[in-house]
């Protein structure tokens, strides 16, 4: 069953003293911020790509060693894989943004610590006001854990909830198929519900959605 989840005390969009920057600014500001240790560490720091006019906006969790050397995210074998997946929902990835909840490779390809995560949370604030996406996409749990915390992503999967406006979708990362191949099935159907979601999306709300509620979302 799928549900959808209205909150009313979480924003994505949140105003700000740096929503009047523009996309290349905050780049800029990733590219020399030293504000967690990840920096000591880094190559390049990866800000994201994209349009900044994308109504889909990928969060994943990390650069990996290819983005580090590239400053560009997912171009790895797991970028091979999301790529493969928006294609087959007819997505063009020049269309949307795509970016990680920290911007410096973590050693060894390890998991983001809260520090760090906290620190690069004003460049993901920064862009995600900038862009005002209809859809945001997280993809792993870390980034998964801002949007729907305290959730278990094996349960959160494949299902949205709204905030302030902006649909949060929730995906495993790509590099999950890559170490578990029976969850490549599962990311691929979920990735094929996100162009169904943004014509369900597009449609005027209900009137008594202006309150929290459970409900099935049909995507099927």
């Amino acid at each position: 069953m799928q549900k959808r989840v209205i909150l009313k005390n979480m924003s994505v969009n949140q105003p700000s003293s740096q929503a009047n920057l523009s996309l290349a600014e905050v780049a800029k500001r990733i590219l020399v911020c030293t504000d967690c240790a990840l920096s000591r560490g880094r190559t390049r720091a990866v800000p994201g790509e994209g349009s900044e006019k994308a109504t889909l906006l990928f969060i994943g969790e990390g650069p990996g060693y290819h983005e580090d050397q590239l400053g560009r995210p997912f171009v790895g074998p797991a970028g091979k894989f999301l790529d493969s997946l928006l294609a087959s929902a007819g997505i063009n990835r020049q269309e949307v943004f795509i970016t990680n909840v920290v911007k410096c490779r973590p050693p060894e390809n390890r998991d983001p610590l809260p520090a760090e995560i906290e620190a690069c949370r004003k460049h993901l604030d920064s862009q995600l006001e900038i862009i005002q996406p209809k859809i945001v996409v997280t993809l792993g749990r870390h980034s998964m854990a801002r949007f729907f915390p305290g959730e278990s992503i094996s349960k959160v999967h494949g299902t949205w909830r709204r905030q302030n406006g902006t649909i949060c979708f929730a995906m495993y990362h790509p590099a999950a198929a890559l170490h578990q191949q029976s969850l490549k099935a599962t990311i691929q159907a979920d990735m094929l519900k996100l162009p169904k979601l943004l014509q369900e999306i597009s449609k005027p709300l209900p009137q008594e959605e202006s309150k929290p509620q459970h409900q099935q979302l049909k995507l099927i």
